[in-house]
């Protein structure tokens, strides 16, 4: 779970099945919340869990400072249809605008 929140950190937005999306939504969204507030205190809780990436953490305060004045849902999932090999149900998950 921890790698899947690095890459839709890192990207903005992933292509994945819907009950991984539906698990690391509420992860990353309270992580979201932890950045808005851009202390010493946040910085080592996220390179805590993120085990010292430095350029997913200032990724994650630069999110935190975008959704500032929002007060949660920072995310949005979009069921995209079926995978093809197994018939898993697929979707993107993606930051809102």
């Amino acid at each position: 779970m921890r790698n899947l929140a690095k890459s839709l950190i890192q990207h903005e937005t992933i292509h994945t099945t819907v009950a991984k999306a539906k698990e690391i939504r509420p992860l990353v969204e309270k992580l979201v919340t932890k950045s808005k507030n851009n202390t010493l205190h946040t910085r080592r809780d996220l390179l805590s869990f993120f085990q010292n990436d430095s350029i997913i953490v200032n990724k994650a305060l630069e999110l935190g400072a975008k959704f500032a004045t929002r007060a949660g849902g920072y995310l949005r999932i979009v069921k995209t249809g079926y995978r093809q090999g197994d018939a898993a149900p697929m979707a993107i998950i993606q930051f809102v605008e």
